[in-house]
């Protein structure tokens, strides 16, 4: 039987890598060359690399940078970040990544998941999901860095997407995001409960066995920020990837 997959996600800012709380206060954590090296050596299932700015800030992909990052993973790679059209993803593909992640254009644009899909194959396009609760407690799908609401019920998102054509749905709770304190449990079993598409955790994962909680609640794949580049109640930056005995074990 096959692992399940346990997902690094790096978070790209200008020309290097930072980590935030809750979509807040990044911190720098070095550059995405000398990580992705790390990652390359430790054999990492697969790496997901998002340009937190790029979308929110209204700048394209940094196609540079995407294909420095490319030439240096040795690993099956995913990006988003800015990507606002079919060309965009053609171009990040061509470069060698493997998957796209959309997250500002699928809500502004939802038919480019459909054109995406019909494009390259569901299996390129994953759509990624941040979940946050409004003032009145209910979960609702935010955008921008987790600043704009939408308005949008997040299980009803997800099935519109897995509609649309996306293959993959990257799911994370804006409030457990980079806290290290565990996954949303019940935002991830309502979404996984519903849609047929893999879905992979983010938000919140602090140790091994906040992924096998998560696999339980339904999680195809289970993905980490702060667990693998913090050490220590003082979060010192050391890049890390749990051994495959862990792995297996989850």
């Amino acid at each position: 039987m096959l692992s399940t997959r346990v997902i690094p996600t790096l978070l790209l800012k200008g020309a290097g890598l930072v980590k935030t709380t809750k979509f807040r206060k990044p911190v720098y954590i070095g550059d995405p060359i000398n990580a992705i090296k790390i990652f390359n050596t430790k054999e990492v299932d697969e790496l997901i690399i998002l340009d937190i700015a790029a979308s929110s800030e209204g700048h394209p992909p940094a196609f540079d940078t995407i294909n420095d990052i490319a030439s240096e993973c040795f690993m099956p790679l995913a990006y988003g970040g800015g990507i606002r059209s079919v060309e965009d993803i053609r171009s990040i593909l061509k470069a060698g990544v493997e998957k796209v992640v959309l997250n500002h254009a699928a809500l502004v644009t939802p038919n480019l998941v459909r054109q995406a899909a019909d494009e390259f194959g569901s299996q390129a396009i994953i759509v990624s999901i941040d979940v946050k609760k409004t003032l009145f407690g209910k979960s609702q799908v935010f955008s921008a860095s987790g600043a704009q609401v939408k308005e949008k019920d997040p299980v009803k998102w997800a099935l519109q997407l897995q509609a649309l054509g996306a293959g993959e749905i990257y799911l994370t709770s804006v409030g457990h995001e980079g806290t290290m304190t565990g996954y949303n449990l019940n935002l991830i079993e309502g979404i996984c409960s519903a849609v047929s598409v893999p879905v992979i955790a983010a938000g919140g994962a602090g140790n091994i066995e906040h992924f096998v909680a998560a696999k339980k609640r339904g999680a195809s794949a289970l993905a980490a920020g702060a667990m693998f580049v913090f050490q220590g109640p003082h979060r010192a930056v050391l890049i890390t990837y749990p051994s495959r005995e862990e792995i297996d074990l989850i």
